[in-house]
């Protein structure tokens, strides 16, 4: 099932690890030896276009008297939000720009538009999500409490309704992301542990209700009074309320579904690792780097999708160095990719579309019963562990790397993957012949 020894599974040894996660240090070193006036610059231009951008799609909202400007102002509201909450919020809240000590853009002051209150997202995700990333019963990013997204999951009939789940949460990503510190399903024994819930609650509902305040009553009753100024009626004055009302809607839908892409193609494509609880709390600094590079996923990307995406592209860096800053991931991959070569490690990456099509293809597989499925439990594209190459070897054969000996290069993780698809498809090739001798 999920991987329990992740030096072994990885072909490496302690001293290998070790060694790994001096070179990774090295790296974090030398960034912040070099942040300076160009990172400063680079978040507060951020900052100002994002603001400029959600004013002119609030303008066009409020003149929106026709369904071309009417979509133009939903949209750019839209990417507006994408902005505010993926290179900004997201990434001054891990901290990545407290080192300016600039109030404005620090991670315990920065409080971002979305539903979920930030001291809250700041727990669930910056503590639980990135201390624990992709470990079963620690993480809760591990499908949400709601999808199946590995066979360590033991099936329900629930998970049947995978895709309608993932499709909903795609939509109303923010209320699932406000529900997630609430651990809904968690039942609450202690008259302590009742009463942080009741606060915890009335904080979402309070958040929840600026936030609906200012897109569906605010924005929307300004508009109206606008049209009545200019020397509309009151009918007038219901259409411009409206129009403003929906487009704030679509604006949130549009902010919805590719924060839920982004963050999907980073955690579920194949080759994001899933991991069990054993010997995780007294993992050392390099083993938490070593989990953090075999459970996450990058996308491929130019600049304005890497800008898109809060730099989240870089899925893999950001997790090893969550409060680096996001404009230094692009620099800091082409090392970790150095890295990966060095020590034969896999570097999961793909274009957008390949990795959030692999998510889904994970979540509608998944919602069947293993009965139906067709690989293993310990080597299926998403879910794999260290049994998954021990097939034929003696008992208590610890896996490790060797070096070719024809090109002298190591020959660990990558390799034994590359090996382990090739004999597969060797024996889907022989099966075929062997089918069509038969019916000849």
């Amino acid at each position: 099932m999920a991987i329990t020894d992740i030096p072994e599974y990885a072909h490496l040894s302690e001293s290998d690890v070790e060694a790994l996660g001096a070179e990774l240090d090295a790296i974090r070193a030398d960034i912040e030896a070099a942040r300076g006036e160009r990172d400063a610059r680079y978040i507060r231009n951020t900052i100002r276009f994002q603001r400029g951008l959600e004013l002119a799609g609030r303008t066009m909202i409020a003149g929106s008297r026709n369904r071309g400007l009417w979509w133009a102002g939903a949209a750019t509201l839209g990417v507006a939000k994408i902005v505010e909450n993926m290179e900004l919020g997201h990434n001054v809240m891990h901290g990545q720009w407290d080192w300016m000590n600039d109030p404005e853009v620090h991670s315990t002051t920065w409080e971002w538009d979305n539903t979920d209150p930030s001291a809250h997202w700041k727990h669930t995700h910056n503590y639980i999500h990135h201390k624990y990333t992709n470990v079963l019963g620690m993480d809760d990013d591990v499908g949400y409490g709601l999808l199946r997204v590995t066979r360590d999951q033991r099936w329900r009939p629930f998970y049947l309704g995978n895709l309608v789940y993932n499709t909903l949460l795609a939509l109303l990503f923010e209320y699932g992301v406000a529900a997630q510190h609430l651990e809904l399903g968690k039942k609450r024994r202690t008259p302590e542990a009742k009463e942080q819930f009741r606060r915890d609650l009335a904080d979402v509902g309070r958040k929840v209700g600026r936030q609906l305040a200012k897109d569906y009553a605010v924005q929307p009753t300004l508009v109206a009074a606008a049209a009545v100024v200019l020397g509309g009626d009151k009918r007038d004055a219901a259409t411009a309320f409206r129009k403003a009302a929906t487009a704030d809607a679509m604006a949130n839908v549009i902010r919805n579904l590719w924060t839920n892409a982004v963050i999907f193609c980073g955690h579920f494509p194949d080759g994001a690792e899933k991991f069990t609880k054993q010997d995780v709390d007294s993992e050392t600094q390099a083993e938490w780097y070593l989990r953090q590079m075999l459970g996450s996923a990058n996308f491929r990307c130019g600049p304005v999708l890497a800008f898109m995406s809060g730099n989240l592209s870089y899925q893999i860096e950001h997790h090893i160095f969550p409060d680096l800053p996001s404009n230094r991931l692009a620099e800091i991959a082409v090392r970790v990719r150095a890295l990966c070569e060095k020590y034969d490690l896999p570097y999961t990456t793909g274009s957008f579309p390949l990795q959030y099509a692999k998510s889904w293809r994970t979540i509608a597989k998944l919602s069947l019963p293993n009965k139906y499925l067709s690989a293993t439990a310990d080597d299926a594209p998403e879910t794999a562990s260290e049994r998954r190459f021990k097939q034929g070897l003696p008992e208590g054969t610890r896996l490790h790397a060797t070096v070719d000996p024809l090109t002298g290069r190591r020959r660990g993780l990558r390799s034994a993957i590359k090996s382990l698809r090739e004999r597969r498809r060797t024996r889907v090739g022989r099966s075929s012949q062997v089918v069509e001798r038969r019916a000849a």
